[in-house]
């Protein structure tokens, strides 16, 4: 009989771009104040990638940087997932990309498209190539120049989003590692968060530089919050773990409202809930693993620690993966 494999994650990294723009920036920017933002989002800053900074330029310093920590090698990796909305080009994948970039040949990469559910339908991939025996270690990012598909004059969505990248490496194991895996999507809600044009719809847009992101936020919130909530729920029950048994809960960095009001739902105090939406701003498919990844550095994540992961996005997307770290 075959040993079990198990996924476990070795190495994690992370990398914001130089510019931050603040709350008092989009004052003179769009009709808003530090106020307003911070109290409908607990955001304070968010960063945004230079001109010529591209998605893959994020990805790369995260991957590098979870590499480094992982001690390994670059040709030690067999599978390159790349979580993104805002892919360098329509093609070759970002993931292609990267892979070039960390001279990495042969190994498959591909691109994961959830929004910001995206690293968490990555991961879970991850995942399943490592227990069926198909990967030994892979490499998985979510990375994102978001700022280019926002309306600077839309006081409604300029001011919740932000870019950036995370990665992780995992590899299989003997020890559990990933315990569970919970992907969910719904297109009926298709209407409520997106960018309503693409290639074969309004290429122009793309063209002119006018595809943006149109939300209807308070609709989302409500989604959001029962989503979450439930998909936590979810993945304890999969595992027959009460709630006290989780060290961290690590959302997705979309609000702080919405952030509060799910672990209030569930009765995780927020002392164990990992929070940068603050400095980071809404960073997509980016937000998980940048959090975890300044969690696990500045030590208040350890070895041997339960850790849940979940993240909601247009499409709508939602999931949740639960793990010993």
């Amino acid at each position: 009989m075959a040993a079990l494999r198990f996924t476990n994650i070795i190495g994690t990294g992370s990398y914001l771009p130089e510019k931050v723009l603040t709350n008092a920036d989009l004052e003179a920017m769009v009709d808003t104040s530090h106020e307003w933002i911070y109290a409908r989002t607990g955001i304070s800053q968010r960063h945004i990638a230079a001109d010529g900074e591209t998605t893959c330029d994020l990805a790369e310093q995260a991957a590098r940087r979870a590499v480094q920590a992982a001690q390994i090698s670059t040709d030690s990796i067999d599978l390159i997932i790349v979580a993104t909305t805002t892919a360098d080009q329509v093609f070759p994948s970002t993931a292609c990309l990267l892979q070039e970039r960390l001279d990495i040949h042969g190994c498959p990469a591909f691109d994961v498209q959830a929004v910001c559910t995206g690293f968490i339908y990555a991961l879970d991939i991850a995942d399943k190539f490592i227990r069926t025996g198909n990967c030994q270690r892979a490499l998985v990012v979510g990375a994102e120049t978001f700022s280019r598909i926002i309306d600077w004059s839309d006081r409604g969505t300029c001011v919740l989003f932000g870019d950036g990248a995370g990665a992780v490496v995992v590899e299989s194991g003997p020890t559990p590692g990933i315990l569970s895996t919970h992907l969910h999507a719904d297109g009926a809600y298709k209407d409520l968060l997106s960018v309503p044009v693409g290639i074969s719809t309004g290429f122009r847009q793309i063209i002119e530089g006018t595809a943006y992101t149109q939300m209807q936020g308070s609709e989302v919130f409500k989604v959001a919050v029962r989503a979450l909530g439930d998909v936590v729920e979810e993945a304890l029950q999969a595992n027959e773990l009460d709630k006290d048994k989780i060290d961290w809960l690590v959302p997705h960095q979309a609000n702080l409202r919405i952030i509060n009001a799910t672990a209030k739902r569930l009765g995780i105090p927020m002392q164990r809930v990992v929070v940068t939406v603050e400095r980071h701003g809404n960073t997509s498919a980016a937000s998980i693993p940048l959090a975890f990844d300044e969690a696990v550095r500045n030590g208040r994540i350890q070895r041997g620690q339960r850790v849940i992961f979940e993240g909601f996005g247009g499409g709508f997307t939602w999931g949740s993966i639960l793990f010993t770290y």
